[in-house]
């Protein structure tokens, strides 16, 4: 592995986290196209309206500097003509789910257990960290680094914050749980906001939820490993065989 010091000051830079420099490292974006359609890593991922608010939630609490950089239309819908046309085909947030998004940072700010875990005098933010799992190198940026309570706090939002469990297997946070625990040596605990009542949840994460994670991050490496890794692969061969 290159200077590991380096790697990881080129990765606080969103940019090369996220871009051609980044893509070199697995991370827990990838899990999901690995296990389903591995020949489409890295291609370009549409950001839909939903990622779109939870990067603002994001930014808003921890990189308030950044929240500039987000295009506001005062519109209805994004169907209306004045979205239509001052967006130029880029996707935007709403005026409406902007206020939506200070409604829930302000929650979120009153609530003392999430202010006490978010601003510890003993707190990190954005860590980027890399590791070896199965043989390959992967990456992780950490949206807290509470050492004081010796954990990992990751920021969701949830259209129904009683589903969250479920949600929680299905958009593949027990692996992002597993690869974060690796890549920190700290448990995980998921800090959620429901974007419709405004409730809070604080999951921490069971044995099983880790083990179900790393079972994936394994089949993922598998696929990796098979896809861009197997001299004469020819992956238009390939084919899944299952008994019904």
């Amino acid at each position: 592995m290159k200077d590991k010091k380096t790697i990881l000051n080129k990765l606080k830079d969103d940019d090369l986290y996220y871009g051609s420099y980044g893509q070199q490292f697995l991370s827990n974006s990838d899990i999901s196209v690995l296990l389903k359609d591995p020949l489409s890593l890295h291609k370009e991922v549409l950001i839909s309206p939903a990622l779109l608010i939870g990067r603002l939630l994001h930014v808003s609490i921890l990189e308030k500097s950044k929240v500039k950089n987000f295009k506001v239309i005062d519109s209805t819908s994004r169907n209306t003509k004045v979205y239509k046309e001052q967006s130029q085909g880029e996707l935007c947030l709403l005026k409406k789910e902007v206020d939506n998004v200070e409604l829930m940072v302000k929650k979120i700010q009153q609530t003392n257990m999430c202010r006490d875990l978010i601003n510890a005098n003993n707190c990190d933010y954005e860590v980027p960290q890399i590791t070896e799992l199965f043989g390959n190198t992967w990456k992780g940026k950490a949206d807290i680094v509470n050492h004081e309570e010796q954990l990992v706090i990751d920021l969701k939002t949830s259209g129904d914050i009683s589903k969250f469990r479920n949600s929680a297997f299905k958009y593949n946070y027990d692996s992002q749980a597993y690869v974060y625990r690796a890549l920190f040596g700290l448990d995980m605990l998921f800090l959620v906001i429901d974007k419709n009542s405004h409730q809070i949840g604080m999951f921490d994460c069971s044995d099983e939820f880790y083990a179900s994670g790393e079972e994936k991050v394994r089949r993922a490496t598998e696929a990796y490993n098979l896809f861009y890794l197997t001299e004469g692969f020819n992956p238009s061969q390939y084919f899944v065989s299952k008994t019904l």
